[in-house]
């Protein structure tokens, strides 16, 4: 896993085992950077769509940006969603 900046610099480098699920290793990679403040955003593919996630990232001040799983549920996944 790796975290870049918006031109592409490496703020944070984690290896895993591939068997685990990728929004399981964001924490991991988050506390892997390289002595830089959490991002404000961290912009990832369906894998990373988990309430749970955005959640536990809120709580630190991190946003998640991720597009929909096919399987999602049409309930809102960001509490500013909850208010229209």
């Amino acid at each position: 896993m790796v975290i870049v900046d918006a031109h592409g610099v490496p703020l944070a480098v984690h290896t895993e085992s591939a068997s685990r699920a990728e929004n399981t290793l964001v924490h991991d990679t988050l506390d892997a950077s390289f002595g830089l403040d959490f991002p404000a955003r961290l912009i990832g593919d369906k894998a990373y769509d988990s309430d749970p996630l955005d959640a536990q990232l809120a709580e630190v001040g991190v946003e998640m940006i991720a597009p929909n799983r096919r399987s999602r549920s049409p309930w809102p996944t960001r509490p500013s969603d909850a208010a229209r």
